[in-house]
């Protein structure tokens, strides 16, 4: 659903504090004392540990060296020395037998598992932990049928005790298709389910330089953007996979069946660091294995491209670019392995050595674990060798790994690709405390207008003096997800802040506005911020249900509250008179304020027409409202009663009712608010109530101040 307006009120500065009782409570880390009598003191420091895998072979035989010691090997760090501080020796020779029906119950997702008993992460060690990932979405179905036999081959004569496999597969999402296991008839069911018609609406697709057409008769169509979208859903793929593992400590193995990935230029380079450190960070090597096999590159192309013309396809220069066409293909997978600690198998129509590479190298290793002595946290890539200091022996390791980064390090790309990851997490981020509001006005019977309101305390957001001039910048995204989890509507916007330092910005609240388009439904929303002065997040999540009202007696709009009215040209539900509501979600006011109400009446009851009526007259409507304030048991106010007889908004059927409460007469406190609504034709009427709270005026008001799109006060 495509978004219907995005209207900034970045610099909305509100009333000094919001009610707790109506503001989203930040996540506070607290320590408390256990009343245990032996509990004794204990220090937590967060500290990076590095992990390498190294295999030792001798140089002869190839067989992996072992009853090795700690003392044998030294690990450098950009050519600097590390202090190994963990040291392990696995190998599947000593694992623990496991039923065939255990699983680890790590693996991401909530697939149907079909066992349900959970091995504990001790029975995992000496285990070999390999997962087959087919990419069903770049596999022709020839290509997909080689793979599964090759799959089906090994499961039935090669696997080992030891060996626990999983089988996760990516068509239109990505799915679990069975978790680690043992249980060779249930992988064979389960691999034997692929075929080859599944998922190809994803193919790459052609590009201007996927052949050399000399004729300008000669059509190819341009789809680099689309190429790109699909590289970084399959890296994006990969990633989770690598982020799912991260809780088995053991060195695991992914199988990677694909019909090639490519990138173009830069495009996809932030995803591609990221998948290769989540996978080094999760200690998981990729195992690339392109399914096309040997393939006879023709001069001419093939009929995935326009028809060749002129002398290219005899001097050589056709055949060069569709080999190297070829090549882009392949170099993505062979950098997610060479970058892993994994190995690439190209142009070969034999699998078989890639699940023979698999076990050899899960055989048997030695884990080494350093705390780096380079503190920054820049995100460039640190180089690793690994010695050891008995001749002969021929150390097989991964090259490097990316450094962690923080958030000023952090590149566009990073900073970007983090703000769809915390969007898309179950979890929320809790750096920064802000709260939500949606609400909804009828358009037509089939269409509401939402608008949405978020606040962020300005004590929360890091401003940078600028002369007179209070700095800030914040990113903002958000999505509307309907009831099948699909994103329907998107907003995303960076607000850069400048205020008036006389305004005292960080004593007040800073309010964003946008709008949805949407059908009626139930959704959710939610919305992320961050300050990018030291990266932290908030964000939140609300719930709203636009209501089918074609059966409602009373047919109304949800209720504004405002304290501020502000010039605008816009034409939305909003916009009164010249004037737009800014909603105030508090429901904090000042005695020196106006509290005012807008809402809206749906096709409202017609009277009955007298029988001496002129012909052609239209009936009226007879809606009355009033506000009632009450405290405690007692009602302090009434407003003046207002009454329409007929509609407001051309084209809607609709009445807009708008009510101006002054606060001054009021002693500070909490009350609660009944807004009276009765459509006297219809015989229908509401009565809803709500809380606000009216506070002391400030002691300095700070004169308006225009900022952005919104307002200040």
């Amino acid at each position: 659903m495509k978004r219907f307006a995005a209207a900034v009120a970045a610099a909305a500065l509100l009333v000094p504090q919001m009610n707790p009782a109506f503001a989203q409570a930040q996540q506070s880390q607290q320590t408390q004392s256990q009343n245990q009598p032996d509990a004794g003191y204990v220090m937590r420091i967060n500290s990076d540990l590095v992990l390498s895998n190294v295999v030792p072979r001798d140089a002869k035989t190839g067989e992996v060296v072992k009853g090795l010691k700690q003392s044998d090997f030294t690990i450098l760090e950009n050519g600097k020395p590390q202090q190994i501080v963990s040291f392990d020796f696995q190998s599947v020779d000593m694992a623990t037998p496991l039923s065939e029906a255990t699983v680890s119950g790590l693996a991401m997702g909530n697939s149907n598992n079909k066992a349900v008993v959970v091995a504990k992460p001790e029975e995992l060690r000496n285990h070999r932990l390999i997962v087959m990932f087919f990419d069903l979405t770049s596999m022709q179905p020839e290509d997909l049928e080689r793979c599964v036999n090759a799959a089906r081959d090994f499961l039935k004569t090669k696997l080992q005790a030891a060996d626990l496999v999983a089988l996760v597969s990516l068509g239109d999402t990505l799915k679990v298709d069975q978790d680690f296991t043992a249980n060779k008839d249930a992988l064979i069911q389960e691999v034997g389910v692929y075929n080859g018609t599944e998922g190809q609406g994803f193919a790459q697709g052609a590009n201007a330089n996927s052949n050399q057409v000399e004729d300008t008769t000669g059509y190819t169509p341009d789809e680099s953007e689309y190429n790109d979208l699909n590289t970084d859903r399959e890296l994006f793929a990969l990633r989770a996979i690598s982020k799912s593992l991260e809780r088995i400590t053991e060195k695991k193995s992914l199988l990677y069946f694909s019909g090639g990935i490519s990138r173009d230029g830069i495009e996809n380079q932030a995803s591609l660091r990221a998948t290769i450190n989540a996978a080094v960070r999760a200690n998981l090597a990729v195992y690339s294995v392109d399914t096309r096999g040997l393939q006879a590159v023709s001069p001419l192309g093939d009929a995935s491209t326009g028809n060749l013309r002129g002398s290219s396809g005899y001097n050589g220069a056709s055949l060069t670019n569709n080999m190297q066409q070829n090549f882009a293909t392949q170099e993505v997978m062979g950098t997610l392995s060479s970058d892993t600690g994994g190995k690439a198998f190209f142009d070969s129509n034999d699998f078989a050595p890639a699940f023979a590479q698999v076990q050899k190298d899960n055989s048997a290793y030695y884990a080494i674990g350093f705390h780096s002595s380079n503190p920054a946290r820049d995100g460039k890539y640190r180089h690793l060798t690994v010695k050891i200091n008995k001749p002969g022996v021929k150390l097989e390791f991964r090259p490097g790994y990316y450094a962690p980064a923080d958030f000023q390090h952090s590149g566009k790309e990073d900073r970007e690709r983090e703000l769809e990851d915390e969007l898309g997490s179950d979890l929320p981020s809790t750096d920064m405390a802000i709260y939500l509001d949606a609400m909804y006005f009828r358009l037509d019977d089939n269409r509401y207008y939402v608008p949405v309101s978020l606040i962020v305390p300005g004590s929360q957001i890091p401003f940078v003096k600028g002369g007179d001039k209070d700095k800030a910048t914040l990113d903002i995204i958000g999505a509307v997800i309907d009831e099948a989890k699909r994103p329907i509507g998107r907003a995303r916007e960076t607000v850069k802040l400048n205020i008036d330092s006389a305004q005292q910005a960080r004593q007040k609240n800073i309010q964003y506005s946008t709008s949805f388009n949407l059908p009626p439904g139930k959704y959710q929303i939610k919305f992320l911020v961050r300050e990018n002065q030291t990266g932290h997040m908030g964000s939140f999540v609300a719930d709203i249900t636009l209501p089918d009202m074609k059966k409602s007696p009373l047919r109304m709009s949800s209720i504004v509250l405002a304290s501020t009215r502000q010039p605008s040209k816009a034409q939305t539900p909003l916009v009164r008179g010249g004037q737009q509501y800014v909603p105030n979600i508090s429901h904090v006011f000042r005695q020196d304020q106006h509290l005012y109400l807008l809402y809206e009446i749906y096709a409202p009851g017609r009277e009955k027409l007298a029988e001496n009526a002129p012909k052609g007259t239209k009936p009226g409507i007879n809606l009355l409202s009033s506000l009632e304030l009450i405290q405690g048991s007692t009602k302090v106010y009434e407003s003046p009663l207002v009454q329409a007889k007929e509609t407001n908004i051309e084209g809607r059927d609709a009445v807009a009712v708008e009510l101006d409460v002054p606060l001054a007469g009021l002693k500070p406190g909490s009350y609660i608010c009944q807004l009276n609504v009765i459509d006297d034709a219809a015989g229908s009427f509401s009565f809803p109530r709500f809380a606000v709270l009216v506070k002391e005026p400030a002691a300095a008001p700070a004169p308006a101040a225009s900022t952005g799109t919104g307002g200040a006060q």
